[in-house]
């Protein structure tokens, strides 16, 4: 990308404001060839930012997942299997940062909520965009150590949640990965990370 780059923003509105927000934006920018694009209006989903983080039981030398109903998840299976009543996924430890929150402060409170284990010092694997063709949010990668010393709550979520924490063989998380059966993004990106630095944990 080259910084000096043009992108004008004729306009910047919100269309939907709750729980998640819809803008609407009408912007141009330059083009390759140096031109300016004509203006578009875009809609985009608006999520603010999230964190992840793979959890590695050093005492077990497991994985520690969480399970849960996601309805998305759901809705998505159904455009194969409109029968599908499986709405539920594996994926690690994740939730959006709150306002005033670092990614970091999220991700250990997250890992408290969800898992009951007490996390310090996560290691950052990356950040990056899950669907930036109509979404800003940014996912905040992390790894992680737990031992069984530091699991200090049941986990399970916040009133209301029905989270499920289970943990995983890494031989079986490799495998899963190896066979194409990890439906969550942030775990495959997390995978392929841990088969390159297994050998240092």
């Amino acid at each position: 990308m080259n910084p000096d780059w043009r992108v004008d923003f004729r306009s910047h509105r919100r269309l939907f404001d709750d729980v998640f927000k819809v803008d609407e934006v009408i912007i141009a920018h330059q083009r390759y060839d140096g031109t300016m694009s004509a203006d578009e209006r875009l809609l985009i989903f608006e999520r603010g930012d999230a964190v992840a983080v793979l959890l590695f039981n050093a005492d077990k030398r497991m994985i520690v997942l969480v399970e849960q109903f996601r309805a998305p998840v759901l809705i998505g299976r159904r455009r194969e299997d409109q029968a599908s009543a499986n709405g539920w996924i594996t994926e690690p430890v994740a939730g959006t940062i709150d306002l005033g929150e670092s990614a970091e402060q999220a991700v250990i409170r997250e890992t408290l909520e969800e898992t009951g284990y007490q996390i310090e010092d996560p290691e950052l694997i990356g950040k990056f965009f899950l669907s930036p063709g109509g979404s800003s949010e940014r996912i905040f990668l992390y790894f992680a150590r737990v031992s069984e010393a530091e699991k200090l709550q049941k986990g399970g979520g916040l009133d209301g949640e029905d989270i499920k924490a289970l943990q995983i063989g890494v031989d079986d998380l490799f495998d899963r990965l190896a066979k194409g059966l990890i439906e969550d993004a942030k775990l495959a990106i997390a995978a392929y990370w841990l088969k390159d630095n297994i050998g240092r944990l």
